[in-house]
């Protein structure tokens, strides 16, 4: 299966890039999480991170949140993230593939994806599968890459999901766009 072969690959590239992983990309992230914390509050919420990585985002909201998992398919990522969660008593890591969750729906409160959607071979099926997994009053937090989707691409893909757009942010300063989204 095609798209199987496509997600081997990014689980491969991660695998191998984890040990630099945070080096790379942790200022960037970061960036996106403050933008992000400004729009939700996580206090008491459980919480879902997709594509958690090395788990720079469990320093952000742990303290704060309920529980909050953290979800790879990349398992050198996931050793890093039981290391960055392992001061906190409310963080788990689980690999598994975002299109696939191994959670009940309606679970979680809030749902993070930063840096998610432009890896996965069709982005439309991955937002739907983190919709699931949310409750009805629950917001789902994306990003989408611009050099990958461009902003006319990337609102068709929000637009098209089903789901109303909360705040959106398009700042020079990040390489991605950030969405919230919830119920229409």
């Amino acid at each position: 299966m095609a798209t199987w072969k496509e997600k081997r690959k990014i689980m491969q590239r991660y695998d191998l890039t984890a040990e630099m992983y945070d080096e790379r990309y942790a200022e960037e992230q970061r960036r996106k999480y403050c933008e992000t914390l400004r729009e939700i509050d996580v206090t008491g919420k459980v919480i879902l991170d997709v594509g958690c990585g090395s788990g720079l985002l469990f320093g952000q909201v742990a303290t704060k949140a309920e529980m909050i998992v953290g979800v790879d398919v990349s398992r050198n990522l996931l050793a890093k993230a039981k290391v960055n969660g392992r001061d906190f008593g409310n963080v788990f890591v689980v690999q598994a593939d975002a299109d696939f969750l191994p959670f009940t729906d309606g679970f979680f409160i809030v749902v993070f994806a930063f840096t998610v959607l432009q890896n996965l071979p069709k982005p439309a099926l991955t937002l739907s599968e983190l919709w699931r997994v949310v409750r009805l009053e629950g917001l789902v937090v994306v990003t989408g890459l611009k050099k990958a989707f461009g902003l006319e691409n990337f609102m068709d893909l929000l637009e098209n999901s089903g789901l109303r757009l909360v705040s959106f942010v398009d700042d020079d300063s990040l390489n991605c766009y950030v969405a919230v989204l919830g119920a229409a």
